[in-house]
């Protein structure tokens, strides 16, 4: 499973012109869903990005978390993250997981998100979305399980 993270002051996502999530300050995540990903690697990744402290402080340090600013996080399902391009010029997506096992795994995530206390805006799985945002900073973090469980 992968993530890209990024810090926003507010984002929206929308299908065919309507507005199915939005938030204010907190984190747009992008998410790819591998075919070997498990629901546990779904959860441990929305507790690990729940609980990341990079929203400054009273003294302008990295410290604190969606949770202390009151923020939320609007995720979008992404297969792309999954694209391989090491040959050729068109990336191969044989690693992203079929879409019914994508949907259940971002699912997954999604809840233990909105289980941690955050506030959760989606887009809608398999549809074509627009995804505006304003990013702050920038910050933009990337993340993958497979990185996670190497590392703890």
């Amino acid at each position: 499973m992968r993530a890209c993270v990024q810090r926003v002051g507010r984002a929206k996502v929308t299908v065919a012109g309507e507005t199915c999530g939005a938030i204010g300050r907190g984190f747009v995540v992008l998410l790819g869903v591998a075919d070997d990903d498990t629901e546990a690697e779904a959860r441990q990744l929305a507790e690990k990005i729940a609980g990341l402290r990079v929203f400054e402080d009273g003294e302008g340090k990295m410290n604190l978390a969606l949770a202390d600013v009151e923020g939320a996080m609007l995720i979008v399902s992404q297969f792309t993250l999954l694209a391989d391009c090491r040959k050729g010029r068109r990336p191969s997506f044989t690693a992203a997981a079929r879409p019914e096992r994508a949907e259940s795994l971002y699912r997954v995530f999604v809840d233990a998100v909105a289980r941690a206390g955050i506030a959760v805006a989606t887009g809608r799985f398999r549809e074509h979305m627009e995804v505006e945002l304003v990013n702050d900073g920038p910050v933009t973090l990337l993340l993958d399980t497979r990185e996670l469980a190497r590392k703890g």
